[in-house]
């Protein structure tokens, strides 16, 4: 203990003089902490990117579920490759809940799915008339988005199975007809049919670029009712009448049904999505695959739908991300090594300037580790005040990115840490040479400049 104190006290007064030498050249040491500060800033601004596009891909995979697949209708249809007969009349039924219910019966993987069927609508309440999305979904649809009710309860299986009037409603419905009662068991009206309010959907944060690349939506503005009762009180796009049977007839075609001009038929699709979740991660390719081949055979081998992993897609973009993030980081940290050399050369230049000063210290009794640690302090202080500095720049830089860019950044305290790190290192790593070089400096031949 007492070894400790005599080094500190004589040490401390090598930092003092350190010290007095910053502030004695306050613009030549703050130009020497440009580049690290730009360094530090660079540093945590890429990573606060970086961070935030992790999170991003995070929330995006939250919003289209774990492990899920979703199967959705192709505007065009084509024929498979290898189907026979490719010059003849065929037809498919478009997508429809028979094909949701056959991947649920025949594929072990599948741990529960959803079909969905969306219209636009208005929905209106004494008088008041507000527009909606409303959608057809299974009970299963909650759990699949992870989507949470703040009250009620989803639909039971006799209300699903038996096209019951009843619906859950999102936040923005709520606000709009019920700011001032408890919804639940109140009715709201949809075309001609009034549905009993069963629940109301937690209001949640929605990341735009999910809905452009996955096709989700907020359920803000949007009622969810059971499928059946889509198909039977509302619109069931897949049932034909006797206007579209006497088309077919003349060979034309209308609304519910078209010819692509190389003998394929097409009905309206019945469903706008199936969502399938698998058991396992690892079974999402090969599910997509069985998925893919059984709705060829149920649609006469016409592609006219769509499988995607979302997952897998945004697990893709997560790693491209990261290469990005790399190379990012890489090149800010150039910045940082720029800062440390210019901190060398500064040094170096500062012991010719100095050299009577080393000397005459040397002189009166100062050693070369007093001097080694002059201008290793002198080097280490110039660095971490610029790294402090830096951080700060850094902050108000991934705010600024934020804001002006509309790019999420997270700054955590590791990136923080890291860069004060760095900074602190460099300092020290590029401060010993010069530190080193003024310590072997001849006191006699000092004492003459």
């Amino acid at each position: 203990m007492r070894q400790i104190k005599r080094l500190f006290t004589r040490y401390i007064h090598d930092v003092i003089i350190a010290v007095e030498a910053i502030l004695a050249n306050k613009m030549k040491s703050m130009l020497t902490a440009l580049g690290i500060m730009f360094g530090v800033a660079a540093v945590i601004s890429m990573l606060a990117i970086g961070r935030g596009a992790q999170q991003e891909v995070l929330e995006q995979i939250r919003l289209v579920g774990v492990n899920n697949i979703i199967v959705s209708p192709s505007d065009i249809a084509l024929g498979a490759p290898n189907a026979a007969g490719s010059d003849s009349r065929r037809f498919s039924p478009g997508l429809t809940l028979l094909d949701a219910m056959a991947i649920e019966e025949a594929i072990p993987t599948v741990s529960r799915l959803s079909p969905v069927i969306s219209m636009n609508y208005h929905a209106v309440l004494e008088g008041r008339s507000y527009p909606v999305v409303l959608e057809g979904v299974s009970s299963n649809y909650f759990e699949l988005l992870n989507i949470n009710l703040v009250e009620g309860k989803v639909f039971n299986q006799v209300q699903s199975e038996g096209g019951f009037p009843v619906a859950i409603i999102g936040d923005n419905i709520r606000n709009r007809f019920f700011s001032t009662q408890d919804p639940i068991g109140r009715y709201i009206k949809c075309g001609n049919t009034w549905l009993k309010v069963i629940g109301v959907i937690e209001r949640r944060d929605f990341t735009a670029s999910a809905s452009d690349e996955m096709g989700i939506s907020s359920t803000d503005n949007k009622i969810f009712i059971p499928t059946q009762t889509m198909l039977m009180r509302f619109r069931d796009r897949a049932r034909v009448n006797p206007e579209v049977l006497e088309s077919i007839a003349r060979g034309g075609g209308n609304a519910n049904s078209g010819n692509n001009g190389n003998g394929v038929v097409t009905a309206n699709h019945q469903l706008d999505k199936i969502i399938v979740q698998v058991d396992e991660t690892e079974h999402l390719s090969v599910t997509a695959d069985i998925i893919t081949r059984m709705l060829l055979r149920r649609h006469s081998d016409i592609y006219d739908f769509e499988v995607t992993v979302p997952e897998l897609l945004l697990k893709q973009q997560q790693k491209t991300n990261d290469i990005f993030n790399i190379v990012l980081g890489a090149i800010a940290s150039i910045s940082l090594i720029v800062g440390g050399i210019g901190i060398m050369n500064i040094m170096l230049a500062s012991v010719w300037e100095r050299i009577r000063e080393i000397g005459t210290r040397q002189a009166i009794g100062a050693s070369r580790k007093d001097i080694v640690v002059q201008f290793l302090a002198e080097s280490t202080l110039i660095s971490v005040t610029g790294g402090m500095i830096g951080i700060v720049l850094g902050v108000v830089l991934a705010r600024l990115i934020h804001v002006m860019a509309d790019i999420q950044t997270i700054v955590s305290l590791f990136s923080v840490l890291v860069a004060f790190g760095v900074s602190a290192t460099v300092g020290i790593v590029f401060g010993y040479i010069p530190a080193k070089r003024a310590s072997e400096q001849d006191p006699v031949e000092s004492l003459r400049h």
